[in-house]
């Protein structure tokens, strides 16, 4: 028990607790009055200064801080604290939330064993802008932070709404990290809003570092060897302000510049906010050719490979895809060189300063792959198609779902090469089978709207309606 009705033993207690003496950002500010003591605990960096001095220059001028009696801190608060944000608490575990969380606590010889948490917060944090890894040609220009209570006020911006629930939970025991789960009330499906609750609420862990890949990781514990996403991350409020409207689910992390949208299909990372600033047809026109693009990189590699095998069988009109000479490595060896050479080329670009990547990238993938050719190891043809479905990958945004697809491929590349036709056959089955046995956090399908079906959503994932706010449908869990 950190709080009593004896004020000495009350402050011993918190300095043990907070270790005033050996963490030199948390501050302890004693204050005497005429005929009473009080003592503020804060993290410096999390209070505003100018705030606090107001506060701390009218608490000075009075003449004690309260009577010693039951109810004489909730009397205080209202009589001599102007400041929006004030609760009154005499338990313990909210006493160090609150302060680690960046609020003022204050104790007084007059409070009869209770403290006033006083919200003086002001985090460090960036300005509200556009983020680089989801730009459109044309949108509003804001975008999430890492400070939570920011992140909130952008969609509720965009929803002003009564029925838009912000519900508040904390995840880990060492950190406290908030997270809010936002829905709107009569539009989410009710279950599935509780279970999300449940599942965030028993959530055992230390700390959330990594914000939302964190929590993923702890909401999906089962199918570790899956590659295929099962999270929707946008930094864009416009985007997740549709998906709420929709009767999807939001969870924000603080610390995380991201909304992690639940509940989440494959066909959700085919979508992107740049359909819907464009006129229907275009919108849909775009749509249909980024699914088009992007699934043909599973295909283009292996199907290519099977013509070079069976080139007997090939017609002769499609016989300018048989390169004049295969080079001095197996075609399948050049293929599998060339994947992890392109995967050489991001991590390097990664590591390299900004002002060098893109150079590094490009010029490096040129001369590697122009000396590659030269040297004999390579045909041109394995340095095209690699370069195509390298850039075709950024069709969209989901790196995950990205590499899960290179997966894919070189799963279809090594079943060729070892059984023919019929390890691609065998290897198409199961490029089907894994999203269909996958299942989401809350365990919905994977393959919503083809599994359950729902053919007016399923139009929709190609077809987009004039609607402003998305596709505007319920989703069905």
């Amino acid at each position: 028990m950190i709080l009593s009705a004896d004020f000495d033993e009350t402050v011993r207690s918190l300095d043990k607790s907070f270790h005033t003496d050996e963490s030199f950002d948390l501050i302890k500010r004693e204050l005497a009055v005429k005929n009473g003591r009080a003592v503020l605990y804060y993290i410096d960096g999390f209070v505003k200064g100018s705030d606090l001095q107001k506060m701390l220059i009218f608490l000075v001028d009075l003449e004690s801080f309260g009577d010693g009696q039951k109810g004489a801190a909730e009397r205080f608060t209202r009589e001599h604290l102007p400041d929006v944000e004030v609760d009154v608490t005499s338990d313990d575990e909210e006493i160090i939330r609150s302060v680690l969380g960046g609020c003022c606590m204050m104790v007084a010889d007059g409070f009869a064993g209770e403290a006033v948490i006083i919200d003086l917060r002001s985090y460090p944090s960036r300005d509200v802008s556009e983020n680089e890894n989801d730009r459109v040609m044309r949108s509003a220009c804001d975008g999430f932070v890492e400070t939570l209570i920011f992140n909130t006020a952008l969609i509720r911006r965009r929803i002003r709404d009564t029925s838009l629930i912000m519900k508040y939970v904390t995840v880990g025991e060492k950190s406290k990290t908030d997270v809010v789960i936002a829905y709107i009330e009569g539009t989410a499906d009710e279950k599935y809003v509780e279970k999300l609750t449940r599942q965030l609420k028993a959530i055992k862990t230390d700390a959330l570092p990594l914000g939302h890949q964190s929590l993923a990781e702890c909401l999906c514990r089962r199918g570790w060897w899956n590659p295929l996403p099962k999270v929707r991350l946008t930094e864009r409020p416009d985007a997740t302000a549709a998906h709420i409207l929709e009767g999807g689910v939001a969870v924000l992390c603080d610390t995380s510049p991201e909304a992690m949208l639940l509940p989440t299909s494959f066909f959700d990372f085919m979508q992107e906010t740049n359909d819907y600033y464009f006129p229907p047809v275009t919108g849909s026109y775009l749509r249909i050719m980024r699914t088009l693009v992007f699934i043909s990189t599973i295909f283009i590699t292996p199907i290519w490979y099977l013509i070079l095998r069976y080139e007997e069988f090939i017609p002769d009109f499609l016989r300018f895809l048989i390169p004049e000479e295969e080079g001095a490595l197996p075609i399948i060896i050049q293929l599998f060189l060339t994947e992890f050479a392109l995967d050489a080329l991001k991590l390097a670009s990664l590591t390299t300063p900004s002002a060098m990547s893109n150079s590094l990238s490009i010029i490096g993938g040129l001369l590697i792959g122009d000396y590659a050719v030269k040297a004999g190891w390579l045909v041109p043809e394995v340095i095209f198609y690699m370069a195509f479905t390298s850039i075709a990958n950024f069709v969209q945004s989901n790196y995950e779902l990205g590499y899960t697809f290179k997966f894919y491929r070189l799963t279809l590349l090594l079943l060729s090469a070892l059984f023919g036709i019929y390890g691609f056959a065998v290897g198409v089955i199961l490029i089907i089978l894994l999203p269909a046995v996958t299942h989401c956090i809350g365990d919905t399908s994977y393959l919503y709207p083809v599994i359950p079906w729902n053919g007016s959503a399923f139009a929709r994932l190609f077809f987009r309606k004039k609607k402003a706010s998305g596709d505007g449908h319920k989703r069905k869990i």
